[in-house]
């Protein structure tokens, strides 16, 4: 993992409002990374990320948006941790809330853990990661080697 973070940013529409508050809290670190978001998570954090760099006349952070997750983000999003393009994740999701694409987000965090992401789900665990003295620096990730899984024999 590099210095500069690739950081996926994903809410559910009902903690949209609680990352873009972490977003603000947090704009002028997240700033210096790279920030990949799903559909309207990423047209609500690079609208206020677009207007802070240019009240401060800085050059605005560098960001892809993906799909709306129910419409593939997610799993573009998973494409990219398998990929390495994924350095964390913070996705704060709604547990009291059914998503039609529940399915998805299973299978993201899946990916998250199996491909060891640091991921929050949450505003504290976001807060913990972003604080962290790794975010500013190079960090090598543990990756469990899978070759055996890979090449296990299957019989029919």
């Amino acid at each position: 993992m590099r210095k500069i973070k690739r950081i996926g940013l994903v809410a559910h529409d009902n903690r949209k409002k609680d990352l873009l508050e972490w977003v603000e809290w947090n704009w002028e670190m997240l700033i210096e990374h790279e920030m990949i978001c799903t559909g309207t998570t990423g047209k609500l954090i690079e609208e206020f990320l677009i207007k802070k760099t240019a009240e401060h006349k800085m050059k605005p952070p560098k960001m892809t948006k993906l799909r709306s997750g129910p419409l593939g983000g997610d799993q573009q999003l998973g494409a990219m941790i398998t990929e390495g393009k994924i350095d964390m994740f913070i996705f704060l999701w709604d547990p009291m809330q059914p998503q039609p694409h529940d399915v998805d987000v299973k299978a993201l965090l899946r990916i998250t853990v199996l491909y060891n992401i640091p991921t929050a789900c949450n505003r504290a665990s976001a807060d913990f990661i972003i604080s962290s003295r790794l975010m500013n620096s190079d960090y090598k990730r543990i990756l469990i080697d899978y070759s055996k899984y890979i090449q296990r024999s299957i019989d029919f």
